[in-house]
């Protein structure tokens, strides 16, 4: 008699659906908060986005989801279609997904465990109508705990991770911790990037090391891992942050020029 097979769940089949249609999976990680990490994330999938890619960008911060305002999507919310959720669409071609498109207002709080969580996260990748995508870049919260665990478990096949720090030790120790935690998951880390990374001078244009610079190039080097661009300290960066108007827009400025060049570097490393 044949053994009967294990019954696969129904949210496997989807997830799998889900994944197989997407072609890259970037994981975008820190090892602290206050880094720069959601700004990493949205302007490298919006990059990819208008170099060409059709682009999925996944806001997995449940407690604080800040794609959609640093993409100018703030206020939108989700649509359902034949049972699957329809993400925000931003020209030319990303697709954007996250929890702030569900909250009742900006100011409500996420209070879930852990569990809940988890769901939320099988259910943005296997609920979601990705459709066909060339990139997924997905937007983690800073740490090593839940969501880290969980996504890498649920696509173990994803490119890499891309870790963002900032020059000075406190952050450099923390960014470590997720370089080991993706070789403990076997997940390839594509690059650090280092932000906050020096300072023009308003008045003379001197640089200013307000936060060192180079730590974040010289721990890449030393865990064995490429180092992928730096990204000044600038006030400009923040506004265009605040108001939705993502640094790759345009490719203006130093910010611009240097997150152009990253989204170019992962480029090559996957194409």
């Amino acid at each position: 008699m044949t053994p009967a097979k294990p019954m696969v769940k129904s949210e496997d089949f989807k997830l799998n659906e889900s994944l197989d249609r997407i072609k890259h999976v970037i994981i975008v990680m820190s090892g602290k908060g206050g880094v720069g990490k959601s700004t990493v994330a949205s302007n490298l999938a919006l990059g990819l986005a208008m170099a060409g890619h059709p682009t999925g960008i996944m806001d997995l911060d449940i407690h604080g989801p800040n794609v959609p305002k640093m993409l100018g999507l703030e206020g939108e919310r989700l649509v359902s279609e034949d049972g699957a959720l329809i993400p925000v669409e931003l020209p030319p071609r990303l697709k954007v997904m996250s929890m702030a498109f569900l909250l009742k207002d900006e100011d409500s709080p996420v209070i879930w465990r852990g569990p809940v969580k988890m769901g939320a996260i099988r259910q943005f990748l296997g609920d979601v109508r990705w459709g066909d995508l060339d990139f997924l870049v997905v937007d983690l919260p800073p740490g090593t705990g839940d969501e880290p665990l969980t996504i890498m478990q649920l696509i173990p096949r994803a490119d890499g991770a891309v870790v963002v720090t900032t020059p000075q030790d406190v952050a450099l120790l923390d960014s470590r911790k997720s370089i080991n935690f993706c070789k403990q998951m076997g997940v390839p880390v594509l690059g650090v990037v280092e932000n906050m990374s020096g300072m023009a001078c308003p008045h003379c244009g001197g640089a200013v090391e307000v936060f060192k610079q180079g730590g974040g190039e010289r721990a890449a080097a030393e865990m064995g891992v490429p180092f992928l661009g730096r990204l000044p300290l600038d006030a400009d960066i923040a506004q265009r942050g605040d108001s939705g108007q993502p640094l790759v827009t345009d490719g203006g400025g130093s910010g611009g020029k240097a997150m152009t060049a990253i989204v170019d570097r992962l480029r090559q490393q996957l194409f």
